[in-house]
């Protein structure tokens, strides 16, 4: 019978591997093999705690911290990926798994991220004059089936309320997986004329889409959280325009904030959005995996849903015109990306310029050392740092040991650890230590503002050259099958010449499909390389149009 004592070490344990509930998995295993995973680690766990504990509260209290302190990772980045993937944003205390497949809660520190995210831009939309706006949730049945191509893209996902409480509904009411049929009825009532134009709205909302398959935190959820802009204007040069810098905001979200290299590209007739002209897209690169994953879209959506809707306007003729739109969204699967890229076997690591918490200060005690003097060190470093906008928290807890601490916040991915001791308040000085690659640095009180910020610029440059130079080393340029199969199953990210037929993108992913999952085109970048005259595509042997980033996607 276990005493309260062991009862409560047991219960620390467990909840160091608690995110084995719900075994998101990004193989074939599913979530019985992942619970039968869980039972086994907590009869384990279970078992070691209650050895561990000896007669003495003292001892136990000793054996409590040193297996506190040993708490990782159980799983290898470059072993166990999708496991790593599942444990790190867990125990980071970036998420924590909900009672319904597919949703999760987004813990603090996370919302600290997206609400950066958010901050830049919202300010940069809002400098192109883009407005606020919020729809509803909710989407009748046959508005949401007005546009056939565009439902027909989204029907396996929509989630349909029927019932309200032991009622069925007359008519079902879909809850939103995007907003382009929830809001254009609306700008076909708002917009007469030309001076009407241009509409320009974006909203930041939920949205859900019932995945079925594997979902995983961040990447592939049922409900995630998003901004969607929808814009409306005259003439097609203009929405031209605005869908690349729009595309320039997403790639400065992930390159300057996420330090995440990405490619902007156009997507192919079979990847674009249904019901669209066309899209654009950013795309990130998974080294280990060998995945791409597609980091936000920008549509042009053509006079297509102008017409389904009837989104007419008066031009400066008289004439009556339809308008030509846009749509662009950015998700939440942002932050999961930048998990996958700078993540190691500590846990996070996150990039300076979206960390909540930029530098956490520690207190070093050392024999006999006045700790308050100690904590009151600390205490007056962070209130230099936040002074001077450093985002800074202290960890002045004191039944947890500082290497457990060190541990803690290396696994939350705080970029800097500030250690304070004895020694250092008498050197007027403090210990500086770099979550991305663990260098110390001994700091003076009195240059301590400009170097911590000096050391967190070079972090976040440091984040985005590794992350580049480790997606441009798995860069290959085929001109062949034989070359595009062998790079494709050594993870690559390939970069083919193609003849940009529907029918030849179809056959490629008949031709590989497999257990890891078939390939497709990525996008074609926009930054395209020459193209020799009479080059030949890869897959067809007809004459190549445009160089394209092939791939497996997430």
């Amino acid at each position: 019978m276990l005493t309260t004592t062991r009862c409560r070490v047991v219960l620390s344990s467990v909840f160091s591997i608690s995110w084995f509930r719900g075994s998101i998995s990004f193989g074939q295993e599913g979530r019985a093999k992942g619970e039968q995973r869980f039972y086994k680690y907590l009869h384990c766990t279970i078992g070691m705690s209650t050895v561990n504990l000896g007669a003495s509260s003292k001892n136990a209290r000793r054996k409590e911290v040193k297996k506190e302190t040993g708490l990782g990772l159980t799983f290898k980045k470059d072993e166990s990926f999708g496991e790593w993937y599942s444990e790190v944003v867990v125990n980071s205390e970036m998420i924590e798994y909900y009672d319904i497949s597919g949703c999760y809660i987004l813990r603090p520190s996370t919302m600290a991220i997206w609400e950066t995210l958010q901050a830049f831009f919202d300010a940069e939309i809002k400098k192109m004059n883009v407005k606020n706006a919020y729809f509803p949730l909710f989407v009748t049945e046959n508005v949401l089936q007005k546009e056939k191509d565009h439902i027909e893209g989204f029907a396996p996902e929509v989630a349909w309320v029927t019932k309200s409480g032991q009622s069925d509904l007359e008519v079902p009411i879909a809850i939103r997986p995007t907003s382009e049929t929830v809001m254009y009825p609306y700008f076909s009532k708002w917009i007469r004329g030309h001076r009407d134009l241009p509409l320009k709205l974006n909203q930041w909302c939920n949205v859900v889409r019932w995945e079925f398959s594997h979902p995983t935190p961040f990447i592939r959820s049922r409900e995630f959280l998003w901004q969607e802009g929808h814009t409306a204007f005259a003439t097609k040069e203009e929405a031209d325009k605005e869908v690349l810098e729009i595309l320039e905001l997403y790639r400065r979200i992930y390159e300057e904030y996420l330090a995440v290299p990405v490619i902007q590209g156009r997507k192919s007739e079979l990847e674009k959005f249904a019901g669209g002209l066309y899209t654009t897209s950013v795309e990130a690169f998974i080294p280990i995996t060998g995945r791409g994953i597609q980091g936000a879209t920008s549509h042009c959506l053509g006079q297509n849903f102008a017409k389904m809707f009837e989104i007419d306007f008066e031009n400066e003729k008289g004439e009556k015109a339809k308008v030509w739109q846009n749509s662009w969204g950015c998700s939440t699967r942002t932050i999961g990306v930048m998990v996958m890229v700078h993540g190691d076997d500590k846990g996070l690591v996150l990039p300076p310029k979206v960390a909540g918490v930029q530098v956490i200060v520690i207190p070093v005690p050392y024999k006999d050392a006045n700790m308050q003097a100690i904590f009151a060190a600390c205490t007056s470093t962070v209130q230099t740092l936040l002074a001077e906008g450093i985002r800074a928290e202290h960890d002045l807890r004191e039944n947890y040991s500082p290497g457990w601490k060190y541990s803690n916040w290396e696994m939350k991915g705080v970029p800097l650890r500030i250690e304070i001791g004895p020694k250092d308040i008498a050197s007027k000085q403090v210990r500086v230590v770099r979550r991305d690659n663990g260098a110390k640095t001994d700091i003076p009180l009195a240059n301590l503002v400009e170097v911590v910020n000096g050391i967190l610029s070079n972090i976040q440059a440091s984040l985005f050259n590794a992350a580049k130079e480790k997606r441009d080393a798995c860069i290959k340029v085929v001109h062949t099958w034989e070359e595009f199969i062998a790079a494709l199953n050594n993870k690559k990210l390939i970069l083919a010449p193609w003849c940009d037929e529907e029918e030849v993108e179809k056959d490629v992913k008949t031709r590989t499909k497999g257990e890891l999952g078939a390939a497709k085109t990525l996008c074609s970048p926009l930054d395209q390389p020459v193209l020799p005259e009479g080059t030949l595509c890869f897959a067809s042997g007809k004459p190549a149009k445009k160089w394209t980033y092939w791939g497996r996607s997430y």
